[in-house]
């Protein structure tokens, strides 16, 4: 079941993150990559401007994916499932819920360059990968050089037909 998230479901958010990210180790570069993942002062400061959704089962937050409308764009932020409960299709309802309940004209996600699993996954579900992607992070993401440096932005078309 997928709800929106509250602000008593930090803890949750916090855990799903920072297990699902563990993925990134020896993926991403050394320099980017940290434990934990997302400190929890980060997503005090995320849950201020991310809408979150998540996908329950038995109660329980197993993923979630977060919103955040920006001038005429929605970032999809924070995708994560709970590395015992990937493959299950949760995130692929999660990207369509949003996709459904959006209402700019475009979608963008940032990720690691080297996040090829996550790539995929975007790609599969329709975003290409934007060759102004320097530009795209400095505009619409708050994010050091670094990042940019090491990131990469898919977008699509927000068409509800």
């Amino acid at each position: 079941m997928i709800r929106r998230c509250r602000d008593k479901d930090a803890g949750s958010i916090y855990n799903i993150i920072n297990e699902a990210a563990k993925a990134y180790e020896g993926v991403i570069e050394a320099d980017c990559y940290h434990q934990p993942y997302m400190p929890e002062e980060e997503l005090e400061r995320e849950m201020k401007r991310v809408t979150f959704y998540g996908w329950e089962v038995n109660g329980e937050l197993v993923g979630i994916m977060g919103i955040e409308p920006i001038k005429n764009v929605t970032l999809i932020r924070h995708a994560y499932v709970l590395p015992q409960y990937q493959n299950q299709g949760i995130g692929r309802r999660l990207l369509d819920y949003l996709k459904r309940n959006t209402t700019t004209p475009s979608l963008l996600v940032g990720t690691w360059a080297a996040a090829h699993r996550a790539i995929a996954f975007y790609r599969k579900h329709g975003f290409n990968l934007l060759p102004d992607k320097d530009r795209l992070l400095a505009e619409y993401w708050d994010i050091p050089p670094r990042q940019i440096e090491t990131s990469v932005v898919m977008g699509i078309e927000n068409n509800k037909d």
